[in-house]
């Protein structure tokens, strides 16, 4: 287990448990991971010529595009995108590109790779998945870790199912219920009170509640997409 990978997997744990506004600590990793390829990307590896090979075959997404044009460094953005835009027209105007392009013909087939290629989305997958392993490896092998996780405010469902799914791979038959079971414990609660919370949201429509309190439930749609589908992409912030 590489102390690259155990560092900030300890700081996102230790932050939410500390300040449970920090949501799930996975979704906080993923976008700290996010926020660093982006400034990367446009900053110190931007020229870089291993690097500049592998953006001009892979290109971004359309997510990572509009994030990078968010940071405000147009430059930054415009030469990136004249050396990969030299390069794809190369690509698919070699041969000739046909006018209704067989799928098997090189033009063809490169294009439908841009398509589903990201530099950025696959730097994030190589290092999430060894901070994921990273979170089940402490819980086995760190005696402080198992409180750090059951301090966690939730896990959103995908990160739930990825760190299940995880310790399936990574530990003994043995020690897995244990770990299902307090991942569980964080889970549960919030996703009762997360329920609870949503429907009085509903109630608060009906006029018979409607002298009675919001409680917690005014912002209980955001909590609920957050837990549904993770909280990604959180733009970062603009250089000055």
């Amino acid at each position: 287990m590489e102390q690259i990978y155990t560092i900030p997997v300890n700081e996102a744990f230790e932050a939410s448990r500390d300040d449970h506004s920090c949501g799930c600590p996975m979704c906080a990793l993923y976008n700290k991971l996010e926020n660093n390829e982006l400034d990367l990307i446009l900053g110190a590896s931007m020229m870089e010529p291993d690097i500049r090979i592998k953006t001009n075959e892979s290109g971004f997404c359309r997510t990572h595009y509009d994030m990078m044009v968010s940071m405000q460094n147009r430059l930054g953005m415009a030469l990136t995108l004249e050396s990969h835009l030299a390069e794809l027209r190369k690509d698919i105007t070699e041969n000739a590109l046909p006018l209704i392009p067989a799928r098997g013909e090189k033009p063809a087939r490169r294009i439908h790779a841009l398509e589903d290629s990201c530099y950025i989305c696959s730097r994030i997958a190589y290092n999430y998945q060894r901070m994921t392993e990273t979170v089940v490896l402490l819980w086995d092998t760190d005696e402080d870790f198992p409180a750090k996780l059951s301090a966690q405010p939730y896990f959103c469902l995908p990160h739930y199912r990825m760190l299940l799914d995880c310790a399936h791979q990574r530990l003994s038959k043995k020690k897995q219920p244990a770990f299902a079971a307090d991942l569980w414990r964080v889970v549960q609660p919030y996703f009762d009170k997360l329920q609870n919370d949503v429907s009085w949201f509903c109630k608060k429509f009906d006029y018979r509640y409607d002298e009675e309190p919001w409680y917690d439930s005014k912002d209980a749609i955001e909590r609920a997409i957050r837990f549904l589908r993770s909280d990604l992409h959180r733009p970062p912030q603009k250089k000055r």
